[in-house]
Order: C-alpha cells, then sequence, then structure tokens
C-alpha cells in the first residue's frame, strides 16, 4: 500500500482538474521540479495508485441515460461462471462480489428502459443468477470520486499506540 504525502495528492488533484496537463504544466503547476513530476507519477504508478489516463465518459451524454444498480444472488460456488457472465454483457458497467443478502451488486446502463429490461432479462437467464433485484438510479448525487478520501487521511492524525506521548509530556505521577 503506497503512502500518499502532500505533493501526491496535490498531484493527483491537479491531473483531476487538468487531465490533458503534461508534467511541465504539472510542474509549474505544483511549482516544483518536472523531474519531482515525472518520479511520482511513476510512482504512483508503479504502486497501482495510478491505473490509466482514460476519459470520464458522462454517460447520460453519450446517450445512455438509464442506470440501475442490480443485486444478484447466485448459486453456490458460481461467482467464476457470473463473472464471465457478466464480463459478456455491454451493458455491465461494473459487478461487486458483497457480502449481505445479495452476493454480486451489478451497475448496468442502457439507453432506455426496454434496453434495460433486455439487460435484466439476460442477467436472469445465465444460469448462475439465482434471484435479481433491481433498483433504477433516477440521478446522480455525488459522482464517483476519491480525492476527498484521500485528502481526509492526509488531514487525520497519525494512529498512535495507547502508550505514546510526546516528547516534554510527562508519564502519570507515581501515587503518594
Amino acid at each position: 500500500m503506497a503512502r500518499l504525502d502532500t505533493l501526491d495528492l496535490a498531484l493527483l488533484r491537479a491531473l483531476t482538474e487538468h487531465p490533458k496537463a503534461g508534467a511541465l504544466e504539472l510542474s509549474r503547476r505544483l511549482g516544483v521540479a518536472r523531474g519531482t513530476v515525472q518520479a511520482r507519477l511513476q510512482r504512483l504508478e508503479e504502486s497501482g495508485v495510478v491505473t490509466g489516463y482514460g476519459p470520464d465518459v458522462d454517460l447520460p451524454a453519450a446517450g445512455f441515460g438509464v442506470q440501475a444498480f442490480v443485486t444478484l444472488e447466485i448459486a453456490q460456488g458460481a461467482l467464476d461462471d457470473v463473472t464471465a457472465d457478466l464480463t459478456a454483457m455491454p451493458g455491465v458497467l461494473e459487478a461487486h462480489a458483497t457480502t449481505g443478502s445479495g452476493d454480486v451488486l451489478c451497475r448496468v446502463a442502457a439507453r432506455s428502459h426496454g434496453e434495460l429490461q433486455q439487460t435484466l432479462l439476460q442477467l436472469g437467464r445465465s444460469g448462475s443468477v439465482v434471484r435479481s433485484t433491481s433498483v433504477v438510479a433516477l440521478s446522480e448525487l455525488v459522482p464517483r470520486r476519491v480525492l476527498p478520501l484521500l485528502a481526509a487521511v492526509e488531514d487525520a492524525p497519525p494512529a498512535r499506540a495507547p502508550g505514546h506521548r510526546a516528547v516534554g509530556t510527562p508519564g502519570p505521577r507515581p501515587p503518594g
């Protein structure tokens, strides 16, 4: 797990706000050398923190204005099979194995409610799916984001062992 410092977070924020910026532009914005930016980016990529630089796509603007979350209950031991089935469906944007009453939570997108229905029927035809429950998303309240989480971890005081005390802080007084 990579530990992110203030410069890493500033670099990630700058990349989020200016995704087309190159190393020179980022170095100007951050006030650090271009080599520093390049080294940090390489470290963030190699550690798996930065996984790509593809464009963010607004699905409604691209014609896919209907989205739903689908909870799947699957047959015992069928996670690999359902993963293959879900991967083969273009309308499945993401899927996660979960705890709780369902086994898999999917996010799906479609151009229309009719197309969504076809995707749901296709999910139901999977031999691995025992039951599915879906909810249609009406609007996006908070878009996918990671920077607030990363910044909150940086702002949090470091975890300390219970016996830790700052230098110069008196310890417990002896009795009497």
